[in-house]
């Protein structure tokens, strides 16, 4: 029998009624009704460039071939100019999170430290856990330090071993992002400390503005690139690794997939580019204007408040603390009236007890239904 590695443990928890988290997933991906705001997903898209793009490319069946193992050189040019970076090298992959592992395995040795946060991305620790023995997950969840990791943060908790420092940023779950300045300590940090700042801008194009950790240190950043969310591709599993040339020449030999990503994602993905100045701003203003409903309906509500607003991300987080409901049954609560969201667990050890997290990166209708369930599902599950 094969005995489970040392770090293996679950990405994900399964939720309530469900033996797996596959079989909740499929029950929720076969649901045509079902409004999508668990994922962070986007779902603001009507006919565009980017399914013409995989269409023909299905019709011409260049899906029979094997497409260069990293990435089209259009794609890889289009992702660079799309970031303004000049004399970076690039990584296509089959999405931000395959980016993440490979960086990961890169860079740690079972000795470096890791300094990543709580809430975030919970996949992010468990990668670092396979190949370092000191994941650092830091409290972020106060106003003290908005809401997200700080380079005084960053001080305070790394050491002479700490080799790599996560920026998911705008920060999943709950929207916070960072200033230039801040971003310009972070690279002071990475530059004098020899550390390398590993910077996901997944959330990037939902952001009021945003700056690259790449333009202030170059050396030290290596930047996580995805399409599944401004593009909506998240099905598609498409992305991209970015840094200095020495940094993906590093990356590249421990690629496993070297027969290349997915042909028709990268089709999609090079149409996407193409065309993002033709959808990208009813994409943003959609999104910012959903959020603005989601607030009035928690204002609404006695003892819950959204910690980051407006957020800078296509998701944010409601805290329920005060009013004495559980996350869980919100979520349960809300999936039976077919509504899709997440509980604070599947982002956080320390605070998922605290707040459900949702994605407002669907249709105006969908969003008001949600409140209009929300206000419902407070008045049902508050304790008399």
């Amino acid at each position: 029998m094969i005995s489970p590695k040392k770090y293996a443990k679950a990405a994900k928890i399964p939720p309530k009624g469900f033996k797996t988290t596959n079989e909740f997933f499929d029950h929720v991906f076969k649901d045509k009704e079902i409004i999508w705001m668990g994922q962070n997903t986007n779902h603001l898209y009507e006919d565009t460039p980017i399914r013409d793009a995989m269409i023909n490319c299905i019709n011409s069946k260049e899906y029979c071939k094997y497409p260069p193992p990293e990435g089209f050189p259009e794609l890889k040019q289009l992702i660079l100019e799309d970031l303004g970076l000049k004399g970076f090298d690039i990584l296509i992959t089959a999405g931000g999170t395959e980016s993440l592992h490979l960086c990961m395995n890169d860079v740690l040795e079972p000795e470096n430290s890791v300094i990543t946060c709580d809430p975030g991305y919970l996949i992010i620790d468990n990668f670092a856990s396979r190949f370092s023995d000191n994941v650092i997950s830091v409290p972020i969840y106060n106003e003290d330090c908005g809401y997200k990791l700080t380079p005084k943060l960053v001080k305070e908790y790394m050491d002479e071993n700490t080799k790599l420092i996560s920026l998911i940023d705008p920060l999943n779950p709950l929207g916070s992002s960072y200033t230039k300045e801040e971003m310009e300590e972070f690279a002071k940090i990475a530059i004098e400390n020899d550390i390398y700042l590993l910077h996901d801008i997944t959330y990037r194009e939902f952001a009021r503005e945003h700056h690259l950790a790449a333009n202030f240190a170059p050396n030290h950043t290596i930047t996580i690139y995805s399409f599944s969310k401004i593009f909506g591709m998240a099905g598609l599993r498409i992305g991209a690794i970015i840094g200095i040339p020495e940094i993906i020449k590093s990356v590249r030999s421990i690629l496993i997939n070297d027969l290349g990503t997915n042909v028709i994602s990268q089709a999609g993905a090079i149409a996407a580019l193409k065309s993002k100045n033709q959808w990208i701003d009813h994409i943003k203003n959609t999104t910012r204007n959903n959020q603005k409903i989601i607030k009035d309906a928690v204002d609404q509500v006695e003892g819950a408040f959204i910690p980051v607003y407006p957020s800078d991300g296509n998701m944010l987080a409601i805290d329920l603390k005060g009013t004495g409901i559980d996350p869980q049954d919100m979520t349960d609560y809300m999936l039976e009236q077919n509504v899709f969201i997440r509980q604070g667990s599947y982002t956080s050890k320390l605070y998922g007890d605290r707040y459900i997290r949702l994605s407002f990166s669907v249709p105006e209708e969908h969003v008001k239904i949600f409140a209009e369930k929300f206000l419902e599902a407070v008045d049902v599950l508050r304790p008399i």
